[in-house]
């Protein structure tokens, strides 16, 4: 039953982090860099099983891959940041992929929580029987 407290508590740090991952990318999609710099990059959190003898223990954060560097050159003339042209580098983000994925993590979240109240409440009834 602990097994089952920690599956969860990892579920949900997994989760955490795509979030927070998400939530830098959705802050930044309008980050103006000079056309000769890099463009902000995209965080993508990395997931990993975690084995325990052969049986699933949960999950990781096994790293965070960052999107391209190259961006798409914008013109905005009026822009402080634009080159002789007037172009500015802004990230390659799509707002709507970024929006759709931090539901996805919200609910995975929200499950991997519910699970957990799930397990508390069998180990509480549990407890209470060893009791009565």
């Amino acid at each position: 039953m602990f097994d089952a407290l920690g599956i969860s508590g990892s579920g949900m740090h997994v989760h955490q982090s795509w979030m927070d991952a998400i939530s830098d990318n959705i802050a930044n999609v309008n980050t103006v860099r000079p056309a000769g710099q890099p463009a902000f990059q995209a965080r993508y959190v990395v997931a990993q099983a975690v084995e325990n003898g052969g049986t699933g223990a949960g999950v990781q954060v096994a790293g965070i891959q960052l999107g391209s560097a190259t961006g798409r050159l914008v013109y905005s003339p009026g822009d402080p940041n634009a080159d002789a042209k007037g172009y500015v580098r802004l990230p390659d983000i799509d707002l709507g992929e970024q929006m759709t994925t931090m539901i996805m993590a919200q609910r995975g979240y929200q499950a991997n929580a519910a699970n957990l109240d799930r397990v508390r409440a069998t180990y509480q009834a549990a407890l209470q029987m060893g009791r009565g």
